[in-house]
């Protein structure tokens, strides 16, 4: 049985360069799960260990139907309140505090997984891992087209200096802000030391 990998199919998703560049990204489906916080509380690592298991029920779900695939990263949409914390962008985010983020966290899904698929992952995690938090789980599809991204190598504290390189960029090419910041984990970051850790920073844009 061939095993489906969207890292692999998807290259230009899940592959960026160290320097801004402007990228077309196509509709994608995925699980996910929202809050708000400091991503160091506990319950934000209690959402990734609720979103895992439901990503591994639907892979278990269409193995057994002979559609195998590898399970991609996690991922996050990052936001806050612009009316309560007006003028802030993703570049003056860092004076926006922690436990005002939104978040989205994401998994990735193949184009055949649907709604009703997931529907039925959760339940199982539910009732197998009584895991009440999984019902929380949504299916999600995001379409973000035209972005700007970029490869951010060392610990989340240093972000800051690639997303003022993507918003120069930006700038540059006379875009706005089009959808939500995006960040996509190429390396497990409760297992990876901070200086290593590597991330697509994604900023969908449109023309001003």
């Amino acid at each position: 049985m061939e095993k489906l990998d969207l890292t692999k199919k998807y290259r230009t998703y899940y592959h960026a360069k160290t320097t801004p560049e402007l990228v077309n990204i196509e509709p994608a489906r995925f699980i996910s799960i929202r809050g708000k916080g400091d991503p160091s509380a506990a319950s934000f690592a209690d959402k990734i260990e609720t979103l895992y298991p439901t990503a591994y029920a639907i892979k278990f779900m269409f193995k057994e139907k002979g559609l195998d695939f590898v399970v991609p990263k996690l991922e996050g949409q990052w936001w806050f309140d612009t009316n309560r914390f007006q003028g802030k962008t993703i570049t003056t985010s860092t004076e926006v505090p922690r436990e005002e983020w939104e978040y989205r966290l994401l998994i990735r899904m193949p184009d055949y997984v649907s709604k009703q698929d997931v529907e039925e992952a959760k339940q199982s995690v539910i009732e197998k891992k009584k895991t009440a938090l999984a019902d929380e789980i949504e299916f999600f599809e995001l379409h973000e087209g035209t972005s700007v991204q970029m490869l951010h190598v060392g610990p989340f504290s240093t972000e800051h200096a690639s997303l003022v390189k993507i918003e120069a960029f930006t700038s540059e090419k006379n875009l706005g802000q089009a959808g939500l910041h995006h960040e996509i984990y190429l390396s497990d970051f409760r297992k990876t030391r901070p200086e290593k850790l590597k991330t697509i920073l994604r900023e969908p844009v449109k023309a001003k």
